[in-house]
């Protein structure tokens, strides 16, 4: 059975192997563009910074250099219900320097196309375990009216044990801030 968590609320992570589905709908924009999500996903070590550029997946670098996350492609339109785009994990292939796993969704080309996450909503993060059973939840349910990028959840580990955290706090400099805060 799944747990639904609140913002801030942690729960440990007891399967190795899972998959990250991140889904979202966007309310009807008023500026003529459709909306592009993408989720990226930093790899980040001891001191909070990603060990080098290939720890960062995302559209264009779906493979993390220790083959532990997988992003399993781009959803350009978010249409349809569920995981709008996933991230097969394997928590036993992780390397030793990586002690946390972020993941940000952001909106592409927020700026020119003049869209915030205050026009996305039923945004969620879950983890599913080999048979897609539902693990844990986070449904993000605040306005982010400025915010072009989001942090929905992260997992680290600490004392040898991997945690999920349902973060939920965007910036509104888009993927650039969360560039600038890893690297």
């Amino acid at each position: 059975m799944a747990i639904n968590l609140e913002k801030g609320q942690r729960q440990s992570i007891d399967a190795p192997k899972f998959t990250v589905g991140l889904g979202w709908d966007s309310n009807s924009s008023n500026t003529g563009e459709s909306f592009d999500l993408d989720a990226s996903i930093f790899l980040i070590g001891a001191n909070g910074k990603i060990p080098s550029d290939n720890h960062f997946v995302y559209y264009n670098n779906l493979k993390s250099p220790d083959q532990a996350v997988i992003h399993t492609g781009d959803n350009l339109t978010g249409a349809g219900d569920g995981d709008d785009e996933k991230i097969q994990v394997d928590l036993s292939k992780i390397a030793p320097e990586v002690n946390e796993i972020s993941f940000v969704v952001t909106i592409h080309h927020a700026d020119t196309r003049r869209q915030n996450f205050g026009q996305i909503r039923n945004s969620f993060i879950r983890i599913l375990d080999q048979s897609n059973v539902e693990l844990v939840k986070y449904e993000l349910d605040e306005d982010f009216s400025i915010e072009t990028a989001v942090e929905f959840g992260r997992i680290y580990k600490r004392n040898e044990e991997w945690k999920f955290e349902a973060v939920g706090i965007g910036m509104k400099g888009g993927l650039q801030d969360y560039i600038n805060k890893y690297n």
